[in-house]
């Protein structure tokens, strides 16, 4: 099992990645989508050889975890039977509406394919590192703002796309605008300087003397617009100082700064983590009907092009019982559905049905204790397994996770950002999260704006971590001050004040 202990990599089907609970695979659809009775097999295929648990990341891949170095082969032999090809090489994502989507402000596919034969012609791919990955957003009903990418591709229009390297949408640096045909050849170039780094190099890892060198080799185009003209604003609009870009801002943004107080879908994709967190937003409405300017949750019914719909069905903290995910795929077959498509999120988009039988689906799916409504507090805390799943696992995090959901729902302050870890490595989101529940030797440890590695705040024992939260929670609602979040409000409070609400009965 050591061969595949490597830590960092992308733990897909060719290459498992060990973890506290067996090896992990990973797999995308090569075509985007699974027949409801082939994902039934692969589910019948996880709990034979692994620990029946199916997560959906929350960059929106697959994973099959507990598996042994025999048992992943015969996985992979038996995915193969049932005719699912998979993705390899250097990841470019899209949206899984890309083409179909009528609120696109451009359709990413022509551009997302360019670049994969771009890469492909070069055999770039065996140079980086597995790690390293391309967006292509669109800017659809379903957002990739939270999902971090070496090169970042976002839809200015139909011709245009804001160019960006080293994190996700608030973080990423800005490089300049560009068409799609030299959107493609600067992407080759910005990978082919990561590649000259080595396998282990990534975007952050390039000096902005580089990028400048990228711009320059394009800006005498007219294809390529540089940062120097465009307005004093990131693409999700916020200040970045200088039109240039201020020395500050490109330290920050080059090292995939952020204030990463929001879960971060879409941060730290290491072996076990769910792929990374993501800033999930939502309306308040929950019966809404997505729009792409208020939402980019997944999650319940979205139109697409030509009357279609698509139902967005997301699964709690990301994981489900392979047999349950099997009753759903069942029920999605007798509603009707030709197609279930993995989604950012952690989420699942069921294809073919219309309205009604959308209805009764969601129906069912509440009672397989699914997420069908993208208010639903589960969305916006991170979970690892932990114990008993996981061997590092000192707390139960999901059963806590779930209870802190149960017990708090809706009071849950919408600014929190929370983290639910079974141990310090804290693989379900490596990033700062507002506030972090790990579990250790003594119990449950809060952290206030830190990883699962930060120092703690305060304690409890593992089995009031969730009446704990609650005790903040209600801490929260009194003491936080009108024009405060709540990671401001935590801080002010302070590690005694949190000891003092943990302690109370």
């Amino acid at each position: 099992m050591t061969g595949f202990s490597r830590r960092g990599a992308c733990p897909a089907l060719s290459a498992p990645m060990s973890t506290g609970d067996g090896l992990l695979v990973r797999l995308n659809p090569l075509a985007g989508e699974i027949a409801p009775n082939v994902l039934i097999g692969l589910c019948e295929s996880a709990a034979r050889h692994g620990n029946g648990i199916v997560e959906v990341t929350a960059r929106g891949s697959i994973q099959i975890r507990g598996l042994t170095a025999e048992s992943a082969r015969l996985l992979a032999e038996e995915v193969d039977a049932l005719g699912i090809a998979v993705r390899t090489g250097v990841p470019v994502d899209t949206s899984p509406l890309a083409g179909m989507d009528p609120k696109e402000t451009a359709d990413p596919t022509p551009l997302a394919a360019a670049i994969r034969t771009a890469i492909a012609e070069v055999d770039l791919a065996t140079r980086l590192g597995p790690k390293v990955s391309v967006v292509v957003d669109g800017r659809g009903q379903i957002g990739l703002g939270a999902i971090i990418g070496d090169v970042r591709l976002v839809a200015k229009d139909a011709e245009r796309w804001r160019l960006s390297v080293a994190g996700d949408e608030s973080s990423a640096r800005l490089v300049g605008e560009v068409d799609a045909d030299a959107a493609c050849a600067v992407t080759l170039d910005i990978l082919q300087a990561i590649a000259a780094l080595g396998r282990q190099g990534r975007a952050r890892d390039l000096g902005p003397e580089i990028i400048r060198a990228v711009v320059e080799a394009y800006e005498t185009s007219r294809s390529f617009t540089p940062p120097s003209v465009l307005p004093d604003i990131s693409p999700t609009g916020r200040k970045i100082g200088s039109s240039a870009g201020s020395a500050d801002h490109a330290a920050s943004s080059m090292g995939g700064g952020g204030d990463g107080s929001l879960i971060s879908p879409f941060a730290g994709e290491m072996s076990g983590r769910t792929e990374g967190g993501g800033k999930d937003r939502y309306p308040t409405d929950s019966r809404t009907e997505h729009s792409a300017a208020t939402d980019s949750s997944p999650i319940g019914i979205l139109p697409l092009t030509g009357a279609r719909i698509a139902l967005g069905i997301a699964l709690p903290f990301g994981s489900i019982e392979a047999s349950t995910l099997a009753r759903f795929c069942q029920a999605a077959t007798a509603a009707g559905a030709t197609g279930i498509r993995p989604a950012p999120g952690r989420t699942l988009l069921v294809m073919g049905l219309d309205r009604s039988a959308a209805a009764t689906l969601t129906t069912t799916a509440q009672s397989l204790s699914l997420v069908t409504s993208p208010a639903d507090p589960r969305i916006r805390i991170a979970a690892c397994p932990g114990a008993p799943a996981c061997a590092s696992g000192m707390i139960a995090a999901r059963d806590v996770a779930a209870e802190i959901a149960h017990e708090i729902g809706e009071s849950l302050d919408p600014t929190l950002s929370l983290h639910v870890s079974g141990c310090a490595k804290g693989c379900a989101h490596p990033g700062p999260a507002t506030l972090t529940i790990v579990g250790d030797e003594k119990g449950a440890v809060f952290v206030v704006g830190g990883t699962a590695k930060g120092l703690p705040a305060a304690y409890t024992a593992g089995y009031e971590a969730a009446r704990g939260m609650g005790r903040l929670t209600k801490l929260l609602a009194q003491e936080r001050k009108p024009d405060e979040n709540a990671a401001a409000c935590l801080a002010r409070l302070g590690a005694k004040r949190l000891a003092q609400a943990l302690a109370q009965e």
